[in-house]
């Protein structure tokens, strides 16, 4: 339905533009200018709330949350997660911008007089403001929503899986059908305002290195190119396609600035960086909910803040969602806080550099040079290296890494539409080839569509139409999102209000009463088992208590079943006990094997083996860090027991403090998997 729906409303409007360029215009601007005169004040108000949520879940008790299982890891080093989030979450705008953002900020400040010291010193604090912490957090929004119900609660990796705690099962029919259409038009139509902006920018590259003609010819093979390097990249996968082009875009980006930085005044430069960083910081709070209410500049506005405004936010499923694909087993604090920092860092060096290296420029009284960065932005990051020596080189090296910014941007938003219209296994896989390739196309043809209507500007305007209604969602999304965290608490507040019985024993003697007791625990701890041991565990120890409790419990009117499996990695076995408890969550307890390199300070004379094996309990938030290999039947079947009474007391204070339906059991699939 997602697809269909989408692909319908995708094309009527591609064609629309495309048959009656003139009427598409007309109706655009129209809807522009009511949204602008009635919405302006609310952009400014949503941008700022989202900010303030997402820190505030990120610096509270919430923030140690992670997006997975308790046990899981990040599936990627640092250096790899940053460049993907940061080569994803900006694309070629950020050359498009770098220059002609600054200098049309000097030369037509939306307040107080140009060309002025105070004009430069604002006209680097608005570009750093559009592309600041601001609309980060939006990106950091929905992706700590995906990946907390993807991968900790088993829910598809799409939007409509964070209003779960919303509307329940719901989100299986309509509603939710309604909502992701909505992300994947605001996903698209976000995707191809960058790729129009790149293939404008692009287009006067080649024609400044190559005298390739500006023009439509032109634009429609750079996006035929995008198109077929999206076909590579799906073939390759994230790992080998998009990871690689993200670290070689960072990589080239970064020499840019340093070449740029070298041919410049470094010490220029740097006490710019400071300053713009200072003047940033100290006038973020007013600038955030600055609305010019008094004196409103609405076509400013409506080509600047407003703009970026909606391209974040329609932007913010697409990366948010790419974000939680490559984010699984963060916390949300070091989520939230990477998202934030990291690529802004970037983006405050690159903006810095790049801006006052052209305000230099026009303050030194290039009037043509600052004239056609503010009236044909494309050609003034182009016109900036012409400054310096080496333009073939750094021109040539500018265009390469435009590409990349491009094909990355078109790449990533395929994958994400692909895997928004699909039905996926697992949230780890992703939609079939031919459906990426498919969006690829689709987003292609959006973007020519858009650029024979009218442009950038064009591009611009739709952007603002169609980021309005997902930012409705995005507030049901924080709403969900807050709703599920609560949950969280209540059943850490379950694990402090409930008492155990064999947890506490575990802290003193095990086989409490019995002469021996400390002597067995002693050696309990120093003894590294091996795989007989193991196997001996299962048939002695484990299934027994299992039965026993199962049985008991359904003795006593509960829904309880036991499953085993084989574990791959060891080929011994992995039980589970499962109690039903209606519209309730379900309690599930799992104990699985794990095989452990033996420490080097195991006594050689009690383990001569370079391994040894480990039982660790699973419950439904995943691994519980304690290995129960050892215990006496009686003390297992204590343990369960413990987890049980926490599990009801965790429903029960839920229930009395929200009233409302718990979270959703997770699949017992993935849980497996995990």
């Amino acid at each position: 339905m997602v697809f269909a729906g989408a692909s319908v409303i995708i094309l009527a409007i591609s064609i629309w533009a495309i048959i009656t360029p003139a009427g598409a215009e007309q109706a655009i601007g129209t809807v522009v200018g009511w949204i602008s005169s009635g919405f302006g004040w609310y952009y400014f108000l949503a941008a700022t709330l989202f900010l303030v949520f997402v820190v505030y879940v990120a610096s509270s008790q919430y923030g140690k949350v992670k997006l997975g299982p308790q046990h899981s890891r990040p599936d990627y080093g640092l250096f790899a997660w940053a460049s993907m989030l940061f080569a994803a979450g900006i694309g070629i705008d950020l050359m498009f911008f770098s220059v002609a953002e600054p200098v049309t900020q000097y030369l037509a400040p939306p307040d107080g007089a140009p060309e002025t010291i105070e004009a430069a010193r604002q006209a680097m604090v608005w570009s750093l403001f559009h592309y600041g912490i601001t609309g980060w957090a939006m990106y950091a929004l929905m992706g700590m929503a995906l990946g907390y119900f993807a991968y900790r609660h088993g829910l598809p990796l799409s939007i409509r899986s964070a209003l779960y705690p919303l509307i329940g099962r719901r989100i299986h029919g309509r509603i939710g059908h309604g909502v992701d259409i909505a992300a994947v038009l605001g996903t698209i139509f976000g995707i191809a305002t960058s790729l129009g902006i790149g293939v404008v920018q692009l287009n006067f590259g080649l024609n400044f290195l190559f005298g390739v003609p500006e023009g439509v010819p032109a634009q429609i093979g750079l996006i035929a190119v995008a198109v077929f390097m999206t076909t590579v990249s799906a073939f390759a996968g994230v790992d080998k396609g998009i990871r690689r082009l993200s670290e070689l875009n960072v990589v080239l980006a970064i020499g840019m600035m340093i070449y740029i930085m070298i041919h410049e005044d470094p010490l220029y430069l740097l006490n710019g960086l400071v300053l713009n960083i200072g003047d940033y910081v100290s006038g973020f709070t007013g600038m955030t909910l600055n609305t010019f209410a008094y004196d409103q500049p609405t076509e400013w506005l409506n080509s600047w803040t407003l703009f970026f405004w909606a391209w974040w936010i329609a932007w913010a499923p697409f990366v948010g969602l790419f974000l939680a694909r490559i984010s699984r087993g963060r916390t949300i604090r070091q989520f939230v806080a990477a998202t934030l920092i990291i690529p802004f860092l970037f983006t405050l060096s690159w903006l810095s550099i790049l801006g006052n290296s052209a305000l230099r420029v026009v303050r030194d009284g290039d009037t043509e040079f600052g004239q056609t960065a503010m009236n044909a932005p494309e050609q003034g990051f182009y016109l900036l290296l012409t400054q310096y020596p080496g333009v073939t080189f750094s021109a040539g090296l500018a265009t390469f890494v435009g590409l990349l910014f491009y094909v990355t941007s078109a790449d990533s938003g395929a994958l994400v539409m692909g895997n928004f219209t699909s039905h996926l296994k697992t949230a780890t896989t992703d939609s079939a080839r031919w459906v990426r390739v498919y969006w690829a196309v689709a987003t292609g043809l959006l973007t020519l569509a858009m650029l024979i209507v009218g442009g950038v500007t064009t591009l611009q305007y739709a952007t603002i139409i169609m980021g309005l209604p997902f930012s409705f969602v995005m507030f049901l999304i924080m709403w969900g999102l807050y709703k599920a965290l609560r949950v969280e608490r209540f059943r850490e507040d379950s694990f402090r209000t409930s008492l155990p019985s064999s947890l506490s024993e575990r802290t003193q003697a095990e086989g409490r009463g019995a002469p021996r007791g400390w002597r067995q625990r002693l050696t309990r701890v120093m003894s590294y088992p091996g795989r007989h041991a193991a196997a001996r565990f299962i048939d002695e120890v484990s299934r027994p208590a299992f039965a026993e409790v199962a049985e008991e419990l359904c003795t006593q009117g509960a829904r309880a079943e036991v499953s085993e499996g084989l574990t791959d990695d060891s080929d011994l076995p992995h039980l589970a006990l499962n109690v039903a408890l209606g519209d309730e969550e379900e309690f599930t307890y799992r104990i699985r094997p794990g095989e452990k390199k033996t420490p080097s300070f195991a006594l050689s004379s009690l383990n001569t083996q370079n391994t040894y094996f480990r039982y660790e309990v699973y419950l439904t938030e995943g691994s519980q860090g304690y290995d129960v290999l050892g215990y006496s039947k009686e003390q297992l079947i204590g343990d369960i027991l413990d987890q049980y009474e926490r599990h009801l007391e965790f429903l029960r204070l839920h229930r009395e403090t929200v009233g409302g339906d718990a979270l959703p059991d997770r699949d017992h699939a993935s849980v497996e998997a995990d």
